[in-house]
């Protein structure tokens, strides 16, 4: 079977290697035509999985009279997770017919008083939501075969005991799948040859994806050593002024660099105001980190992505020193993508019992937006090197080598446009996106920008004059407020001032007839009810007439007002809200007693337990009371719950590496309940971090085997002590038999020099006879394979033998079988098979199979009856080769 499938294979195998290299689709679209042609199934696709796990028709070979389905997108959900998962050990799926009745599994409930599990059986029946899905689809058979590739960017992780031999971790990339709309059997040679097929074309596919990550490693490569040439000499702006510069590292339609307060921009970004803006953000938000990146700044949580329009919408930023940032940015792409249905029908959910399937195939088509090309694992580790070179740099020059570095860029035109920079300040300030207002002596408002009235819902002709404690703050924080003004008036620094302060409601103005308009006071702004917003500022101070200063007049040095700027924290506080209340649902979930929720246990810095929830309590027998406060290690795991020495050694060391931040996946953990019963378990341990980020423990988290998983170990290991056992068996009756053949054999040996067997015809025969029984059992002794033999694999030979000596030498045995239960035993020759020429080949084999033939029939033949074997030979011949016979063999 495996030969015939390799050559059904070859002709497809070889036009895939034919396929240029870099040509993916081309070689997707070879592949459906080969297994059409090998299948002949009416549809062919060939899926790719994206990063959501959401599927692509890259290629289709189909019938003609066919819809199309290729480009369509499919939904994650119709490969459920449990199916990828059985695709990774089972990589051909094959159904004939959804519609087939099932035929029942019978078991015997005092050998097996579980359900047999047949994840990995090919018989194993159709889900019943698969089933219905091939119905709306009109398909009644169909074949899945896994394209499986190495998992670049997840590498596996080599742990003790993991049970796998492989050093790399898979992934599945996508599947070929064939459709046919009506039931469709297709036989083993063929299954293995596509099995064939597709690992050929996974191993291909997965190369395709090396190269394409290696090409694009190399050129970063090259354009990293020539910027860091560049910095030898002008540190660190070089980069950005000359060729190649940052924009030509990473692919990208802008980038920036933020050094020494001053920035230089490449292509398109956003204005100075809001990537200043952009880096208080990161500093508040992500301050822990010295790098951040995104393919959508709206959806990372940056409340004023709007703003910022079409050309930016992906970023990474990236922290040098201090307040100095790289940026590289990227424009949203607006993206069709047509499904195959649309993502969620009307009317078709889960009822909870049962898996609702997509009955709607009919194209849909979505529009993506605000979401640029996503930034690739090689793209980050190219930033991150250049920005590890670019402090290094920066920390190895002197002051005086960067200033003398900077003078030389400088010039009359650079002065000319720092005084024009100068003079457009204060424009700046009024169209600054932060919120910015300003007030004198007396606490009264004198300036108030756009972004003040977006917020607080007052326009500027609305503010001028009213007063910040009377008529703005809330009155909960008015004496903070005027703690801080006094201070900053007096010349004291003020910084992270958090004012609260009311939200308007717009105003309606009423005009009086006459030459001049009155105001009434019913129209005076009112206060949002229960609305407020949240403002973090600084507070700076403004001297002696500084704005309204004549020319070549001196300004005085007394504070005149004060001028706040920060930022609006409204959404944040309201999401901390929203944190506390789900630090409540926290504990409810862990707390509770709902059965989906593990055994959980946590541990503080000093090793005290902290955790202990109710799967914890029913698994172990421990009380929480009697756990908490307690030492973890010796204290619970020691002497209330008992463990090996070693065991707990090991829970140790682990324990350790979680409070120490480093996290602990599936580690085999053995311990003795409260009762006294073994409880094996696999432990995940994830550090603890408080607000600022500080280890302050580690969670524990247990995965313990289902009923049904530990019924299915304890029937693979009966199943492995049944065969060990019967290994043993077989291994004692080969070495007891071989004395027993031995002195056989030097019977037979002393018998044919007696001077009646050598002038006896007969006595040659039955001699003869002797010698091919003892041969057959030197043969069968020497299989020692027990994996081949239980496969049906028999090593074979080739000698030139004669027909007729097989035969009666199967008579022999034929007869001494059927003669203890009295059953009458023929063999009828159609020819004279004692003149055929010599054949070639297994003559033991062939014996034992005939032996084996005829002991069975032997066996289930009933006293008193008959047995026939006849031996047919033709002229025939096979595959029209005149050296080969046709022979027949029937009971």
């Amino acid at each position: 079977g495996a030969l015939q499938a390799h050559r059904l294979a070859t002709k497809a195998m070889s036009r895939l290697q034919r396929v240029p290299a870099g040509h993916l689709k081309e070689l997707c679209e070879a592949v459906v035509e080969e297994v059409r042609e090998l299948t002949g199934y009416d549809r062919i696709m060939c899926y790719k999985f994206h990063e959501d796990e959401h599927g692509e028709v890259l290629a289709e070979a189909r019938r003609e009279d066919m819809e199309p389905y290729l480009g369509l997108h499919y939904p994650a959900t119709d490969i459920p997770q449990a199916a990828r998962i059985l695709f990774l050990k089972n990589r051909v799926r094959i159904i004939v017919d959804c519609d087939a009745p099932n035929a029942k599994v019978v078991q015997d409930p005092r050998a097996l008083p579980e359900p047999i599990v047949l994840s990995n059986s090919t018989l194993r029946a159709v889900h019943g939501c698969h089933a219905q899905y091939m119905k709306n689809m009109g398909t009644l058979g169909s074949i899945g075969m896994a394209i499986v590739v190495n998992d670049i960017e997840h590498p596996k992780k080599n742990t003790k005991g993991g049970g796998e031999d492989e050093d790399e971790a898979k992934r599945l990339w996508g599947l070929v799948v064939c459709h046919h709309e009506q039931s469709r059997y297709l036989p083993y040679p063929i299954r293995l040859a596509c099995e064939f097929l597709i690992q050929v074309f996974s191993l291909t596919v997965n190369k395709e994806l090396e190269m394409a990550v290696q090409e694009k490693e190399k050129q970063m490569l090259r354009t990293q050593t020539m910027l860091c040439d560049m910095l030898q000499r002008d540190a660190p702006v070089g980069i950005m002024t000359q060729y190649p510069n940052i924009m030509d590292l990473v692919a990208c339609d802008g980038a920036a660099l933020l050094y020494g307060g001053k920035f230089w921009v490449l292509g398109d970004t956003p204005t100075q105001g809001q990537m200043r803006d952009i880096v208080c953000w990161l500093q508040e938000q992500h301050g822990e980190s010295s790098g951040f990146s995104t393919d959508s700044l709206k959806d990372s949580g940056y409340p004023r992505a709007g703003e910022l329009g079409e050309n930016v919408c992906g970023m990474i930023a990236a922290q040098l020193l201090g307040q100095d940032y790289l940026f590289w940015f990227r424009s949203h792409i607006e993206k069709e993508v047509v499904w195959s249905g649309a993502k969620h029908q009307p009317g078709e959910r889960d009822d909870g019992r049962r898996m609702n399937p997509r009955s709607s195939f009919a194209a849909f088509l979505e529009v993506v937006r605000h979401r640029s090309t996503p930034w690739d694992d090689i793209e980050i580790d190219a930033v991150s090197s250049l920005v590890l070179i670019l402090r290094g740099h920066l920390t190895s020059f002197s002051t005086g080598d960067l200033k003398a570095m900077e003078s030389q860029r400088l010039n009359t035109q650079d002065v000319e446009r720092l005084s024009i920079a100068e003079s457009e300040l204060s424009r700046m300030l009024e169209t600054a996106t932060v919120p910015v207002f300003t007030v004198d002596k007396l606490g009264c408002i004198t300036a108030w920008n756009a972004k003040m009235t977006y917020l607080t819902g007052l326009t500027a002709g609305e503010a001028l004059g009213l007063s910040l404690l009377s008529d703005l703050v809330q009155d909960h924080c008015r004496k903070q407020v005027a703690m801080a003004l006094s201070s900053a008036l007096n010349g004291q620094e003020v910084k992270s001032l958090e004012v609260r302060m009311k939200k308007f409601l717009p105003r309606s103005r009423v005009s009086s007839p006459g030459p001049s308009a009155s105001v009434d006071n019913e129209g005076a702004p009112e206060p949002a009810a229960a609305s407020e917003v949240v403002l973090l500022l600084n507070a700076f101070i403004s001297k002696g007439g500084l704005m309204d200063t004549a020319p070549g007049q001196e300004a005085g040095d007394a504070v005149t007002g004060l001028c706040f700027m920060g930022q609006d924290l409204t959404v944040q506080k309201t999401v901390e809200g929203q944190f506390t209340k789900v630090q409540g649902d926290y504990a409810a979930i862990v707390h509770s007693g709902s059965s989906l929720i593990p055994p959980i246990f946590a541990i503080d810095g000093n090793g005290l337990c902290a955790e202990w929830n109710p799967a914890m309590e029913r698994l172990t027998g421990l009380e929480r009371p009697q756990a908490l406060g307690q030492m973890l290690l010796g204290g619970v795991f020691g002497n209330m719950l008992k463990m090996k020495t070693s065991d707990r050694t090991k829970l140790m060391i682990v324990l350790n590496k979680g409070n120490a931040g480093e996290n602990t996946e599936r580690y085999p953990l053995a311990f003795l309940s409260h009762q006294g019963q073994l409880v094996e378990a696999l432990l995940t341990v994830n550090a603890r971090r408080d607000t600022g980020g500080e280890v302050m423990g580690a969670f524990c988290f247990l995965h313990t085997a289902s009923p049904e998983l530990q019924a299915a170990l304890r029937l693979q290991r009966a199943a492995e002590e049944f065969a060990e056992s019967k290994s043993k068996a077989v291994a004692y009756i080969r070495q007891e038999m071989k004395a027993p053949l031995d002195g056989l054999k030097h019977s037979r040996l002393t018998m044919e020099e007696w001077r009646q067997v050598k002038e006896s015809q007969l006595g040659q025969k039955v001699m003869e006879t002797a010698v091919r029984c003892e041969q057959m059992l030197t043969r069968i002794l020497g299989d020692d394979n027990v994996e081949n033999l239980e496969d049906g694999f028999l090593g074979l030979e080739s000698d030139e033998y004669h027909l007729t000596h097989i035969v009666d030498t199967v008579t022999s045995i034929g007869k001494e079988a059927c003669s203890k239960k009295k059953i009458k035993f023929e063999c009828e020759c159609r020819e004279d098979i004692s003149r055929k020429p010599p054949l070639v080949g297994d003559a033991i084999r062939l014996q034992q199979a005939l032996a084996d033939f005829v002991c069975t029939a032997a066996q289930f033949t009933v006293e008193g009856g008959w047995i026939t074997l006849r031996v047919i030979t033709g002229t025939r011949t096979l595959f029209t080769d005149p050296y080969s016979l046709r022979i027949e063999f029937r009971i």
